[in-house]
């Protein structure tokens, strides 16, 4: 039951301060920020909230700055949008996702340039032993099944095969 309280507020909040963020905070350093995820803490007390910004190492930083400057005035404007007795406190966390997304493009571009040369590598295989490796019952010659039908012993029948 907490749990589920604890997702439908942090639900909330994401919208919330998303459609803040849209309008716009009066700081020039604010980039473009996109709400990844909210998790709120089992009491409703804390909020994490990540984020990623678009662009450069400089831009992320100063959007890290702006939010954090932000986060007393963000806190009160969704106090006056939950409906909850207590406002929880808001932290900002700069979500690793781009980073990891081309982290991961990397790692499956690597994965398919080495896929390709071990089908160069099989194209040209050989087998290392017979292409078949099954053993197969020996096929009989017509003198043998005369010869077995008659109850007669062959050359074949004492070597064992």
């Amino acid at each position: 039951m907490g749990s589920e309280r604890a997702a439908r507020l942090a639900d909330r909040i994401k919208v919330v301060l998303a459609e803040r963020l849209e309008k716009g905070l009066r700081d020039p350093r604010l980039g473009f920020v996109t709400i990844t995820d909210v998790r709120v803490t089992g009491d409703l007390q804390h909020a994490s909230v990540f984020y990623t910004v678009l662009g450069s190492e400089e831009e992320r930083a100063d959007s890290a700055k702006a939010l954090a400057s932000a986060t007393g005035m963000l806190r009160s404007e969704m106090g006056k949008h939950l409906n909850t007795r207590l406002t929880p406190s808001l932290e900002f966390i700069q979500d690793a996702l781009p980073e990891n997304a081309d982290a991961i493009s990397a790692l499956l571009r690597e994965a398919r340039e080495r896929d390709a040369a071990v089908a160069g590598i099989a194209a040209s295989a050989t087998y290392a032993g017979d292409a078949d490796p099954y053993v197969k019952p020996r096929e009989l010659d017509e003198a043998e099944i005369e010869a077995d039908e008659e109850g007669i012993e062959t050359e074949a029948d004492e070597t064992g095969d």
